[in-house]
Formats: structure tokens, C-alpha cells, sequence
């Protein structure tokens, strides 16, 4: 008999490819749906859908099988608008807080915690597992909620009330995405790209993020984390990358740093008047405008991860969003 598999924000990009990867290799899975969330990503699959929310504590627990093997927390709020702070820290850290509650009292065997490379903040010099974060990031909501659900994790661990796993994934690339990178994607196939940040880091395949979920379970050290990265890039590189796969023309030089802080704090004013959420935000672009170098050796030598080029993932994606009508 297979193993068992309980997967919250299983219709979002990660999730979406770590339910695949399961049933690749023959894992039963239990998916937590939201009401109104399409179940498209995952049409022609043998899932068992459970409704739910993770800022529901009791649907949590009810949906979450009876001694499950493992259950793997991907859901989060991304945003990075002030506005929505109450709403990300319920599912950041109150959803946090009802998994693990959920995977206690349900005898899960083990939970593999889906956190950020992001909870380093902005760190001098080369981020890996050991490095302190840094302080500088710290009035990110996204940041902060996401580093206080991590410390969640690690005390219920260090307290003997959980065996789980935590992974650190940087920026994403590939197949299936609707919302991160293929926004600019689009954004340069439609010559809307209002200018190029200044920043960059490491570029991660999903697929391979989602085979390093799996990995872990059966891998992990107990209470460690794993850096998620790849090889390493510039903002001004990966959008040059994009025009040239689409034959289109972008900006040859990066915008200056002021500059999208500027618009970040215009577009929050403009947002606070008609309700609509920001393209940018003086959060968004403060993380858009810092370099993070990481080192995934950890991640590389223990779990098996492996490193795309960014180019073949972004050819990855394009062609992807092509099938999918996106790129008109």
C-alpha cells in the first residue's frame, strides 16, 4: 500500500505540481480546497478533494486524514500590501498554527513546511541555512508573517510535539504559472513593463521544488532547513531573457531603485482610493530592489535537488503559457 499524502494550497503553482509528483509516484493524496477555488490545475487526477480553509482550525482537522503519512503546508499570502496584513497573518501564521495543531491531534507522521527564502531578509554577501535573518526585512508583513510561522514550526519541534521539515524555496520558475513571473511575462509581450528592478537572485525549478517536498519527507533532517535556489540572476538578465523569447523589445538598463519606491508609494495612495490592490507596493518594491545570493548545497547534497538554467526555465514557461492562450 502506498503512502499518504495531505497537501494544503494544493490548486496554487507549487502545489499544484507537488499533488503531480505524488501521484507520479503513487502517493494518495488529500487535497484542502478553498470554496471557489478552481480545481482546473488538477483536472484527470485521482485526488480526493477535501473542502477547507487553513484559517479554519475545526474544517482543517476534519479534512485532514487520520494517521496520514505526511501532510505539506504550501498555502500563503503573498501580498505585499499593507492593507491585507490581518488577512495574511490569519493564513501565515494562525493557518500555520492550525497544521500543526491539525497534524497533532490527527497523528500525522510528518509535516514538511513550505516557508521562503524571503525570511532572510536582506543579508550582506551569500544567504545558506546557517545565516542569521536580517533585520532590515523585518516590516515586510510577508516577511515577518512567514518567519513567525517558521518559528512556529521549529518550536513545536524543539518541544518534542512534531517531527517536521522546512523548505526555503527562492524565486520560481516553469509551467503552471498564472501569477508570479508570468505577469511580467506578459507584461514584455504586451510592451506594458514600466522598467526593470534592479535586483535578482536565484531562479528555482517548480518541478524540481516539488520532487524536493517528496525528498524531504522521506530525507529531511528532522527540524532543518533547506534552501531552495538555483543558479543565480539578475532582474535585467531574466527580463532581457524574456524579449528575446518572445521577439520583443524590453529596456537595456535597469530602473533606479527611488524610482520604483516612488511608484510603489503612488500606487498605494491610488489603491487606498478605489480598493483595488497595488501593482507595487513600497514592499514589493523594496524586495524587487535588493540582490539575494544563495547557497543550495544543503538542499543539492542531501535531498537530491537540482539546478535549471534560468533561460530553459523561462522557455519552459513561455511555451507553457502559450498552449494555455495567455500569450496573445
Amino acid at each position: 500500500m502506498g503512502q499518504t499524502a495531505f497537501v494544503t494550497g494544493a490548486t496554487g503553482f507549487v502545489g499544484t505540481h507537488l499533488v503531480r509528483a505524488l501521484r507520479d509516484e503513487g502517493w494518495t493524496v488529500t487535497a484542502l480546497v478553498r470554496d471557489g477555488s478552481s480545481r482546473d490545475s488538477l483536472a484527470g487526477l485521482d485526488v480526493s478533494f477535501a473542502p477547507g480553509d487553513v484559517t479554519d482550525a475545526a474544517a482543517l482537522e476534519n479534512a485532514v486524514p487520520d494517521g496520514v503519512d505526511a501532510v505539506f503546508h504550501v498555502a500563503a499570502s503573498t501580498s505585499t500590501w499593507s492593507r491585507e496584513k490581518a488577512l495574511q497573518d490569519r493564513v501565515n501564521i494562525g493557518g500555520t498554527e492550525n497544521v500543526i495543531a491539525a497534524c497533532r491531534r490527527r497523528n500525522a507522521g510528518r509535516l514538511v513546511h513550505t516557508s521562503s527564502q524571503s525570511v532572510w531578509g536582506f543579508p550582506q554577501g551569500t544567504v545558506d541555512e546557517r545565516t542569521p535573518w536580517a533585520s532590515d526585512g523585518e516590516w515586510i508583513n510577508y516577511i515577518h508573517s512567514k518567519r513567525v510561522a517558521e518559528s512556529r514550526v521549529k518550536a513545536a519541534v524543539n518541544a518534542g510535539a512534531l517531527d517536521a521539515v522546512i523548505l526555503n524555496p527562492a524565486h520560481i520558475l516553469g509551467p503552471g504559472d498564472r501569477h508570479n513571473w508570468s505577469r511580467i511575462i506578459r507584461m514584455v509581450n504586451t510592451g506594458t513593463l514600466p522598467g526593470i528592478p534592479p535586483g535578482g537572485g536565484a531562479f528555482a525549478d517548480v518541478r524540481e521544488v516539488a520532487r524536493a517536498h517528496i525528498a524531504a519527507f522521506h530525507h529531511g533532517e528532522r527540524g532543518a532547513n533547506y534552501l531552495l535556489g538555483g543558479e543565480d540572476a539578475g532582474f535585467l538578465e531574466i527580463i532581457q531573457a524574456i524579449g528575446e523569447l518572445l521577439g520583443k523589445p524590453v529596456p537595456e538598463r535597469a530602473s533606479p531603485a527611488w524610482q520604483l519606491r516612488l511608484a510603489g508609494r503612488i500606487a498605494v495612495i491610488r489603491a487606498g482610493l478605489t480598493g483595488r490592490a497595488p501593482d507595487i507596493t513600497p514592499e514589493g518594491a523594496a524586495m524587487i530592489t535588493h540582490h539575494v545570493h544563495s547557497d543550495s548545497r544543503r538542499a543539492r547534497d542531501r535531498l537530491g535537488y537540482r539546478y535549471a538554467s534560468p533561460r530553459r526555465l523561462l522557455r519552459d514557461t513561455c511555451d507553457w503559457m502559450r498552449t494555455e492562450g495567455l500569450l496573445a
